[in-house]
């Protein structure tokens, strides 16, 4: 089995677009590598935020196979699996490991509202088919399936079941998995607008998304909260919570790559059905990411 220790700051990264709707893979490496630099401690690919919905199956491989190699080691490299069907989860899984993924972030069955039954059997069922390091996202609000205590308590037999990517927007169920299970499971938080509470709480780490065109701001913000030094992980806190409430929207992706193209590590450009920003919408977007950018703290 491979080794994570799921501890740190592992970007839900974008998947760059050419104006024509290719992926961009010169620009997807350009903020790749500016992720890197900053000291993120994995990346996770072709996950909601990575445009999931609209990739080809085989364009998530290709992907992954590029972003194996870019990484060469250095960071882990952790594909998102959102499957409708339990076979496609486990072949999609089988296919990650023989392109060189490090780990997996698995969604409960799209599209079907499994019970809770039916869906630790499709956890359960993935786990055992390989042996990558799993982390479950548990997004109720979003995906509408809770993933219980009860239902991790059924899953903490299956050793490659390790982590939870904790976005059920209740800051009380970091503490009621620690009081649970210990450290059986590492918990990553994994919504940026609650993102230093739930480190507080004894979150080991972040899935984030505006990381995407703030890597060096948000690991500063990681280190300095476990580090101890809370004002100036708050002082950076509250600079950046009007860019992480961009985080929380279902433009979230034509928001974020505008924050990182703005940087220069991102294209805007997205697929159909989404569109570009217009009008009102458009101008509010970019100022504040504009007075973001305009605003930003020292990080030394």
């Amino acid at each position: 089995m491979k080794k994570l220790d799921w501890n740190g700051i592992y970007p839900a990264v974008l998947t760059p677009f050419t104006a024509n709707g290719d992926i961009d893979y010169e620009m997807f490496a350009k903020n790749t590598e500016a992720q890197i630099a900053a000291g993120i401690h994995g990346i996770i690919i072709a996950g909601s935020l990575g445009d999931a919905a609209v990739l080809e199956t085989e364009e998530k491989f290709e992907l992954l196979s590029y972003a194996v190699e870019l990484a060469g080691g250095r960071v882990p490299v952790i594909l998102n699996i959102a499957e409708n069907t339990t076979k496609n989860a486990v072949s999609f899984a089988l296919k990650a490991k023989e392109l060189g993924a490090d780990g997996l972030m698995l969604l409960p069955p799209m599209r079907y509202r499994a019970d809770d039954r039916e869906v630790v059997a499709y956890f359960k069922s993935v786990a055992a088919a390989t042996d990558l390091p799993i982390l479950i996202y548990n997004n109720p609000v979003d995906y509408g399936t809770l993933v219980s205590l009860d239902m991790f308590e059924e899953m903490k037999s299956c050793p490659t079941i390790q982590a939870v990517k904790e976005s059920t927007r209740d800051l009380a169920n970091v503490t009621r998995m620690k009081n649970r299970f210990g450290n059986r499971f590492k918990i990553l938080g994994g919504v940026d607008t609650i993102c230093l509470e739930t480190l507080f709480l004894g979150a080991d780490g972040l899935v984030a998304g505006l990381v995407d065109a703030f890597p060096n701001e948000t690991v500063a913000l990681y280190n300095y909260s476990k580090s101890g030094n809370i004002d100036k992980a708050v002082e950076i806190y509250r600079w950046f919570m009007p860019l992480l409430e961009l985080d929380i929207h279902p433009k979230l992706i034509q928001y974020i790559k505008l924050a990182a193209t703005a940087e220069g590590i991102s294209t805007p450009h997205v697929r159909a059905p989404r569109l570009p920003l217009i009008g009102e919408e458009a101008d509010r977007i970019n100022k504040i990411i504009a007075d973001g950018i305009a605003t930003r703290p020292k990080l030394g």
